[in-house]
């Protein structure tokens, strides 16, 4: 991967690649998940309290890998053995898996592929009875012959195991490979030894391998991807254009939904039904209600109500709750604040740590200034206000249900219920400025042929006219 974050912890659709081949194994109805990693325990913040970790000490290779994992397997158990790197593996095949080992009786069942291109893979060498007879590995070169490199069926990494005949195998595992590494194949001839069987139980989609390098991680997010898109449109989702929409794979969105073109929905999102989002939409870790609309937003960690209304260009923050039927218009950003249900902030403000009560309209150029400089204050707007334009509230403060503000207000007091609150300096008018403006710009500029250092028009007169005008103080 060439990465400083271990293959396993990079992301496919929003979930860790160590995560997929764990919840699909969960969901094919494992009774324990045991996973194996190095004695730095890296995958351990992407694994829940639920699954099982076993410590491989040195990396040996596979079978001792699975080998460190012995203590949780039981003499009769049906073990399933597959790789951490399997994204795309799904709970069917692995069920799959497990149904075709039960009936066979065999001790050992391998799900295989057939590939155009097996560069990279084990090849299965069959026995004239159509059973497994080993798997040949291809890492390095000496491991496989030129005839074994011919073959087409690889082993996708995936077994079924009976607990007994695993445990007793891995013992007798060497490695005298040009690797020098304990490889899980091998415990197939071993298995076979003992006069015990070996099936192959064949997959059909091959997508479901493992990843190598980033062109690989890729490939694997365009099915995933894929898959995530097919399954919420045959729930009644519309995604307009599945190319240009990215969906990650834990985010739930209701019936008769649809998504516009360029939106990314990300995280524990939650979208109700009946809602439109995008087109150019982003929400991470945000709740929409039912019959909502956001348009052209970035939305991260907010709760939007029915029928709410979100955009063009708002920005909504981590604690931004707005209630049913509120409104955040364009170039609005909202933080950390409630906004009452029917309440509108229509355009270009800022709303931080605020509490707005219902059906109050925030004018255009509203400002809740809640940082000091060392601690953050809220403001609390009550309901049934009208809050004029260009109002700034300085924080701590409150305006009462019913209240207003006067246009250009900087409200640093409390403005009780049903009052007016107007703070501005009053406006003075002075007569006469444009004509006095225009004969002193005319008096300032150099005669034709005079001296350009020398001011024109700097007699006693002019001096008067510029001493009388205001704006030259």
């Amino acid at each position: 991967m060439r990465s400083a974050t271990p293959k396993l912890l990079h992301e496919v659709c929003g979930r860790a690649i160590i995560a997929w081949p764990v919840a699909a194994a969960r969901a094919a109805g494992a009774g324990k998940v045991v996973v194996v990693e190095g004695p730095d325990r890296p995958l351990q913040g992407s694994l829940d309290g639920e699954v099982t970790v076993a410590v491989q000490q040195e990396p040996r290779g596979t079978a001792d890998a699975v080998k460190a994992a012995s203590e949780h397997v039981g003499p009769s158990d049906t073990v399933i053995v597959l790789n951490g790197d399997h994204p795309l593996i799904t709970a069917d095949t692995l069920a799959g898996l497990a149904e075709a080992h039960a009936r066979s009786g065999a001790a050992a069942t391998l799900a295989t592929a057939v590939l155009d291109d097996p560069s990279g893979y084990g090849r299965v060498v069959r026995a004239p009875d159509g059973t497994i007879e080993r798997v040949v590995e291809t890492k390095a070169p000496g491991d496989a012959t030129e005839l074994e490199l011919r073959i087409r069926e690889i082993s996708t990494g995936i077994y079924a195991f009976e607990g007994a005949a695993l445990i007793a195998a891995l013992d007798e595992v060497r490695s005298d490979n040009a690797q020098g590494e304990l490889y899980l194949p091998d415990v197939v001839p071993i298995i076979r030894a003992r006069e015990r069987s070996v099936l192959a139980h064949e997959i059909d989609d091959a997508s479901e391998l493992g990843i190598n390098d980033r062109v690989g991680l890729a490939a694997v997010r365009a099915v995933a991807q894929r898959r995530i898109h097919e399954r919420h449109m045959l729930a009644g989702v519309t995604i307009v254009d599945p190319a240009t929409t990215v969906i990650d794979v834990d985010v739930r969105i209701g019936p008769d939904t649809v998504i516009a073109p360029f939106s990314s929905v990300h995280g524990a999102t939650e979208i109700g039904g009946g809602a439109r989002i995008g087109p150019l939409s982003t929400l991470i870790d945000t709740r929409v209600g039912d019959q909502a609309s956001i348009v052209h937003s970035y939305l991260n960690g907010a709760d939007v109500g029915d029928r709410v209304s979100v955009g063009p260009f708002a920005y909504l923050r981590p604690g931004a709750v707005l209630r049913e039927g509120s409104k955040a218009g364009t170039f609005v950003e909202i933080k950390n604040s409630d906004i009452g249900a029917g309440a509108k902030v229509p355009h270009l403000s800022y709303i931080g740590d605020t509490d707005i009560g219902e059906r109050t309209n925030i004018g255009a150029g509203t400002i809740t200034a809640n940082y000091d400089g060392k601690n953050k204050h809220r403001t609390s707007i009550g309901a049934g206000s009208f809050v004029s334009v260009d109002t700034m509230f300085v924080a701590p403060v409150s305006l009462g249900d019913g209240a207003y503000t006067g246009a250009g207000s900087v409200i640093t007091d409390d403005v009780p219920p049903g009052a007016l609150g107007i703070a501005r300096a009053r406006q003075k008018n002075i007569e006469g400025y444009g004509e006095r403006r225009k004969e002193r710009d005319s008096e300032s500029r150099p005669a034709p042929g005079g001296d350009k250092n020398v001011p024109q028009g700097s007699g006693s007169d002019s001096s008067d006219t510029r001493k009388s005008d205001p704006s030259s103080r």
